[in-house]
């Protein structure tokens, strides 16, 4: 286990709270996945049976529409996404695509269920975090559309959207 990917995940709101041992465990069976650039983590509408947390690289999520991919949002080292598949069981809502070389952790929902049966305190917490990121996102993209609607600039001056 590497102390550094112990680290990015407890900068990370997902992990918040979230123990080092129970980090340790779950990156000692959570595979690293090398995505090669303009390769795709996953696409829209897939079933999604895992999250990740992206290691090092820059990826892109796309919304397909009318023919064309549409940039949603550009993620970065220690961003995570996919959680949403996990927490609904829903087809993915966008694709996930490359835009360099990219390493990520991958969390699939049997890791999570291996967590559960390990310490379902730690479980629920990571549950409980997931669920607050995405609520947060809702709230920012609420926001986004409010002032979409009223005709007012997006905050940030980049109309570019947290969701995944």
């Amino acid at each position: 286990m590497s102390e550094t990917r112990v680290q990015l995940l407890q900068r990370m709101a997902i992990f918040g709270g979230i123990r080092e041992d129970i980090l340790g465990f779950l990156l000692e069976v959570a595979p690293v996945v090398l995505v090669r650039k303009n390769e795709f983590f996953f696409r829209e509408g897939d079933e999604g049976h895992a999250m990740f947390v992206l290691e090092a690289g820059q990826a892109a999520v796309l919304k397909r529409w009318q023919e064309r991919d549409c940039l949603l949002r550009i993620l970065a080292q220690g961003d995570c996404f996919g959680e949403m598949a996990l927490m609904d069981l829903f087809p993915r809502s966008a694709s996930v695509r490359a835009l360099e070389d990219c390493k990520a952790i991958e969390l699939s929902t049997a890791n999570l269920y291996r967590l559960y049966e390990k310490d379902l305190e730690q479980f629920a917490m990571i549950e409980m975090n997931m669920g607050r990121e995405v609520c947060r996102r809702l709230r920012e993209l609420d926001e986004e559309l409010f002032r979409a609607r009223m005709g007012v600039p997006v905050l940030g001056g980049d109309h570019v959207s947290r969701a995944t």
